[in-house]
């Protein structure tokens, strides 16, 4: 994510930098595109399950490919639906890219959500869910209340995304299952991610970036929540 404190030669302060309740007022925002992201995520993903059609093409789809667009489409939000957002165009544009990316997680959880739902159970995507939140708190405290700022840490995201790419990719050209260590480093990747993009809604955005500062956030909550839920089927 390429940042600036300046536009048209003005200097723009980074949240961080505002007073207390113009600070306040941009979380509050973030945090509520957060949940009504989450909100419309999972309203699309029950809709998506019912058409059956829809179902039988991504189970056929399903596979070592489909999770490596699943990252793909993850790393790619990083670059360019962030900057979509954060970018100078107009609020239904800058929605435009939310709605977009909320559809593609849907159709992309919808497989792996049939898969969990017909042969593990309801039971085991809520306590999947349940996990995915209370670990999403306990960084966003952590986030918080260190007040560092944490942007450093985009460089190990992009290179363990990287090597998790090439591993998803060697295994499905040579056939090979990647494991359940390999998801719990995925979990420890979205963990570090969500640590990262917290931490950016502080140091790194402006006050009108609430929808970019959301999206960042909800990539990886939705990145956590993939690899708990396969955990847990692995284990059912």
């Amino acid at each position: 994510m390429e940042e600036s404190n300046y536009q048209d030669g003005a200097y723009i302060p980074f949240v961080g930098e505002e007073p207390l309740e113009a600070r306040r007022s941009f979380i509050e925002k973030t945090y509520t595109f957060l949940a009504i992201e989450v909100l419309v995520f999972i309203l699309v993903t029950a809709v998506f399950i019912r058409i059956e059609p829809l179902v039988q093409l991504t189970l056929t789809l399903f596979g070592g490919w489909w999770v490596l667009l699943f990252l793909m489409g993850y790393m790619a939000v990083l670059n360019f639906a962030e900057n979509w957002a954060m970018s100078t165009t107009s609020k239904p544009s800058q929605y435009a890219a939310m709605g977009l990316y909320i559809i593609a997680e849907a159709f992309f959880f919808t497989p792996l959500l049939f898969i969990a739902k017909e042969y593990a159970g309801v039971s085991v995507i809520n306590q999947a869910a349940m996990v995915t939140v209370a670990m999403f708190l306990g960084i966003t405290a952590i986030a918080f209340t260190s007040k560092r700022d944490y942007s450093h840490l985009r460089n190990y995201l992009m290179l363990g995304g990287s090597v998790a790419l090439g591993l998803i990719f060697a295994g499905v050209l040579f056939g090979f299952s990647l494991g359940i260590w390999f998801a719990f480093g995925m979990v420890a990747l979205a963990s570090v991610a969500i640590l990262y993009q917290t931490s950016n809604i502080l140091h790194k955005y402006h006050t009108g970036q609430h929808v970019a500062a959301s999206l960042g956030l909800f990539g990886s909550v939705m990145l956590l929540f993939w690899y708990v839920l396969n955990i847990f089927m692995s284990g059912d």
